[in-house]
C-alpha cells in the first residue's frame, strides 16, 4: 500500500510527465520552427498564474496499433484570465502525435466548450494540429463532428476566438471559419481544404503551403482569416484587444473603460478633410481616427476587400463596432467582397451587443459583368439584412455621397437607424447629379443648340436642388446636419443616450439570411 507521500511524490512526477507532452526533443524541434508549445502559448495568452488545467491525464484508446500514450493526448486544455476575464482555451500540442485528433482528444475541446456555454465565458483555440488521427479511422472524424455541433451551439452565445499557428487543414479547417474571428502566423500557419499534393494531382497546379493558404492569402484574397500577425506572442496579443471590445456572452453588456479623451472634443481638420471636387478621395481612417477615444482603432480584416473599413473603437469609453466606407479603393462602392465582410461584422457586433457606428461615403454598388455573375445582388443583400435585423443602437454619419440602393442598406433611418447625422458635403440621392440629369433631361438636352452648356446648367441645378442633406432632413430621414468638427461629441452624445435601447424581431425559429 503506497504512503501519502508517494502518492504525492506520484502526481507530481505524472504532472511534471504531461507538462513534457511529446518529449524535450519534439519541444526543440518545434523551437527550430520558430513555433513555441502549447504551454508557452498559453501563457502568453493568459494572465500570470490564472490557467487552470482540465484532463491533463487523458490518453489516446487506441488498440490496434502500437502508440505511446502520452498523458494529454496532444491537446492542453483549461480555463484562465484575460484582464481578469474569464475565458476557457484549448491549445493543439504538435509535440504529440502531430497533434493530430482522437476521440478522447476531441472530448477534451468538447468538454471545455460546454463549460463556456453553462457559465457564459469566450472560447480561444489555439490550433496547430495535422489533422484526425488516421489510427482512429471514423472515431476521429466524429470528434470533429462533435466539435463543429459545437461552434454552431455557441454561436453568438459567447465569443469564439481561432489562432492558427501552425497547420490547419482538411476539415479541421471548419472549426475556426465558424467562430467569430480567425488569426493567423505569418510565415508558419495555414489553412487549406486540400494541401498542396492533392491540387498538383487533381487539377495539376503547382502550388506551395504558402501560397496555397498562408496567412497572407487568407488576409488579402479569401477573407477567411481576420488578421495575421508577425510573430505568435503579436498574434496572441491581438486576441487579447479583441476579447477587449467584447462582453463575456450574449446576456451581458461590452466593458466600458475610463478615457481622458474630452467626450466633446471638436476637431475643426475634419471641417475640411472632405475635398470640394466629390471625385476626389480621401482617407475614411483619418475621420475615424479623429473621432474615436484616444484615436485607438482595431481594424479588422484590414487586407481584404478594402473598400470598406471594419472595426472597434470607443466613444466616451463604450465599444463600438465600425462600418465605413473607404473612398480612396475604389471610391467607395460597394462589391461582392465588402459586403460579405461588413455583413458579418454587423452580425457579431449584433450578437455580443456591441453598438454599430457607420460612416457613409458610398456612390453605390459597383457595376460590372463580373459583380452581377457573381452574385452581387445576393451578397448585397447579405449586408442589407444584418442591418435591418440588428438590434443594437446603430448611429450613421454620412459624410459625403450616399446613392441609391446604397443609401438605404448602410444603416438609413428605413431599416431602423437610431439616429441619423449628415455633415453638410452629405449628397443623398439616387445617383449622382451628371448621371441623374443625363437620363431626365435626355431630350431637352438632345435638342438644345449647345448640349454641354445645358447639360452643365442642368447638374449646377439638381446638385443645388438635390445633392445636399437638407431635402433628407426635412423628411426625417437624416435627424441633424452637424459640423464634420463636432462628430465626435454627437456620438458620444447619441451612444449615451441609446444606452438602454431595447428593440426586438418578431418571433421566429431564425431568419433565412441569403446566403
Amino acid at each position: 500500500m503506497p504512503t501519502n507521500r508517494e502518492r504525492l511524490e506520484l502526481l507530481e512526477r505524472l504532472r511534471a510527465q504531461a507538462r513534457l507532452g511529446g518529449g524535450q526533443e519534439r519541444i526543440d524541434r518545434q523551437h527550430a520552427a520558430g513555433k513555441l508549445t502549447a504551454r508557452e502559448r498559453l501563457e502568453l495568452l493568459l494572465d500570470p498564474d490564472s490557467f487552470v488545467e482540465l484532463d491533463a491525464f487523458v490518453t489516446h484508446r487506441t488498440t490496434s496499433f502500437e502508440m505511446e500514450r502520452i498523458l494529454g493526448d496532444g491537446v492542453v486544455t483549461g480555463h484562465g484570465t484575460i484582464d481578469g476575464r474569464l475565458v476557457f482555451v484549448f491549445s493543439q500540442d504538435f509535440t504529440v502525435f502531430g497533434g493530430s485528433l482522437s476521440e478522447a482528444y476531441a472530448e477534451k475541446i468538447c468538454k471545455i466548450m460546454d463549460l463556456a456555454m453553462k457559465v457564459g465565458a469566450p472560447i480561444i483555440g489555439l490550433n496547430d494540429s495535422g489533422g484526425a488521427r488516421i489510427q482512429e479511422g471514423v472515431a476521429s472524424l466524429g470528434g470533429y463532428a462533435e466539435i463543429f455541433l459545437r461552434n454552431v451551439l455557441a454561436s453568438g452565445v459567447v465569443p469564439q476566438l481561432s489562432v492558427i499557428m501552425g497547420p490547419c487543414a482538411g476539415g479541421a479547417v471548419y472549426s475556426p471559419a465558424m467562430t467569430d474571428f480567425t488569426i493567423m502566423v505569418e510565415g508558419t500557419s495555414y489553412m487549406f481544404v486540400t494541401g498542396p499534393n492533392v491540387v498538383r494531382t487533381v487539377t495539376h497546379e503547382d502550388v506551395d503551403s504558402e501560397y496555397l493558404g498562408g496567412a497572407t492569402t487568407h488576409t488579402t484574397k479569401s477573407g477567411v482569416a481576420h488578421l495575421a500577425a508577425p510573430d505568435e506572442a503579436s498574434a496572441l496579443e491581438l486576441v487579447r484587444r479583441i476579447l477587449s471590445y467584447l462582453p463575456q456572452n450574449n446576456l451581458d453588456d461590452p466593458p466600458i473603460v475610463a478615457t481622458d479623451d474630452p467626450p466633446d472634443r471638436a476637431d475643426p481638420l475634419l471641417d475640411e478633410i472632405v475635398p470640394e471636387d466629390p471625385r476626389k478621395p480621401y482617407d475614411m481612417r483619418t475621420v475615424i481616427g479623429r473621432v474615436v477615444d484616444d484615436g485607438v482603432f482595431l481594424e479588422i480584416q484590414p487586407a481584404w476587400a478594402q473598400n470598406i473599413i471594419i472595426g472597434f473603437a470607443r466613444l466616451g469609453g463604450r465599444s463600438v463596432g465600425i462600418v465605413a466606407q473607404q473612398p480612396s479603393v475604389l471610391a467607395g462602392a460597394l462589391d461582392i467582397d465588402a459586403s460579405v465582410k461588413a455583413a458579418r461584422f454587423v452580425r457579431t457586433c449584433d450578437c455580443f451587443n456591441v453598438p454599430l457606428v457607420t460612416f457613409v461615403d458610398v456612390p453605390g454598388f459597383l457595376p460590372g459583368v463580373a459583380q452581377e455573375h457573381g452574385g452581387i445582388i445576393r451578397h448585397g443583400a447579405k449586408l442589407l439584412y444584418a442591418y435591418c435585423e440588428a438590434t443594437v443602437p446603430k448611429v450613421t454619419v454620412i459624410t459625403r455621397k450616399a446613392y441609391g440602393g446604397a443609401y438605404d442598406v448602410m444603416s438609413s433611418k428605413h431599416i431602423r437607424g437610431d439616429l441619423n447625422f449628415a455633415w453638410p458635403t452629405a449628397e443623398i440621392a439616387v445617383m449622382g447629379a451628371e448621371g441623374a440629369v443625363n437620363i431626365i433631361f435626355r431630350d431637352e438636352i438632345a435638342r438644345s443648340p449647345d448640349p454641354e452648356a445645358t447639360r452643365a446648367r442642368l447638374v449646377a441645378e439638381y446638385e443645388a436642388e438635390f445633392n445636399n442633406p437638407y431635402v433628407a432632413a426635412a423628411r426625417g430621414y437624416i435627424d441633424e446636419v452637424i459640423r464634420p468638427s463636432e462628430t465626435r461629441g454627437r456620438l458620444v452624445r447619441a451612444l449615451e443616450v441609446l444606452a438602454d435601447k431595447r428593440d426586438t424581431n418578431p418571433r421566429k425559429k431564425h431568419g433565412n439570411i441569403p446566403l
